[in-house]
Formats: C-alpha cells, sequence, structure tokens
C-alpha cells in the first residue's frame, strides 16, 4: 500500500477543536472512573468488609471480583494510555490518519472510537490476517524433540 503523507495542517480547525475536545472528554471520563474503582478498593479494604471467617465458595466469588475488578482497572489503564497517544498525535498533527494506507479515518470512526490508529479497512484487513494466522496455527502439529544425533 501506498503511503500518503497527510497531517492536521490539512485539518481544519473546527474538526481538530472537535476531535480534541472528545479525547479529553473521554480522558477525563476514564480516569475519573479508574480513581472511583481505586477509591473503592481501598475502602472496601479499609473498612473490614468481607474480613472473618469465609466458607471456600466466598472466598472464590470474592477472589473472582478481584480479579474482575482489577481486569477492568487495566483494561481502562490501556484504554487512557491510548487516548494518551492520540493527544500526542493530535498535537504532533498526525492524528486522524491510517498508520498503514494514510487515509484519512473517517470522522465517524474517530467519534466511536476516538483512539484509532487505521481506517474501518486496514483494520479489518489487519484482523482477518490475524484470524488466518491464529487459524494456521492450530493446524500446525506440535513440534517433535527428538534428537536424531
Amino acid at each position: 500500500m501506498t503511503r500518503r503523507t497527510t497531517s492536521t495542517d490539512d485539518m481544519p480547525t473546527a474538526r481538530y477543536a472537535e476531535l480534541k475536545r472528545i479525547l479529553e472528554e473521554r480522558r477525563r471520563e476514564i480516569l475519573s472512573e479508574v480513581q472511583e474503582k481505586m477509591r473503592d478498593v481501598r475502602a472496601f479494604g479499609a473498612s473490614g468488609e468481607g474480613q472473618g471467617v469465609l466458607d471456600a465458595a466466598e472466598t472464590t466469588e470474592a477472589d473472582i471480583q478481584d480479579d474482575i475488578e482489577l481486569a477492568l482497572i487495566q483494561m481502562k489503564s490501556e484504554t487512557l494510555h491510548k487516548i494518551e497517544e492520540a493527544l500526542t498525535r493530535l498535537d504532533e498533527k498526525t492524528y486522524g490518519y491510517c498508520n498503514e494506507c494514510g487515509d484519512e479515518i473517517s470522522e465517524r470512526r474517530l467519534r466511536a472510537l476516538p483512539f484509532a490508529v487505521r481506517c474501518k479497512d486496514c483494520e479489518e484487513e489487519r484482523e482477518m490476517a490475524e484470524l488466518r494466522e491464529r487459524h494456521l496455527a492450530q493446524r500446525r502439529p506440535a513440534g517433535f524433540l527428538i534428537d536424531l544425533s
């Protein structure tokens, strides 16, 4: 694919401002959610709730709930990192263009996924390639570790 050289210099000022507003708003929302979850985790531990004698089922349920909470915090942190990267690209005037083909990423896609780095077509192509690779990996026989020397 040919990569076009484009930048947000070509982007209308109103669109740039709107995209920046969307990214910053999403960043504030996620940061607030992460901070709230962290406060909840600390408050739960400090209040002594859940302490005392628990049976095996209660312990397992509590562990699963803790794992889910930590996974959610990690996912939100990763999304926050992607938003930070998108804001950096916006400041560097490379935001809104596909990393693969250089075409402009649709405004609709950026509104839904403001940290998108590929246009819809390139993202679909990448996902299909990953799917093909997974299928091939599943079909490959396990290698044998036999020393024939």
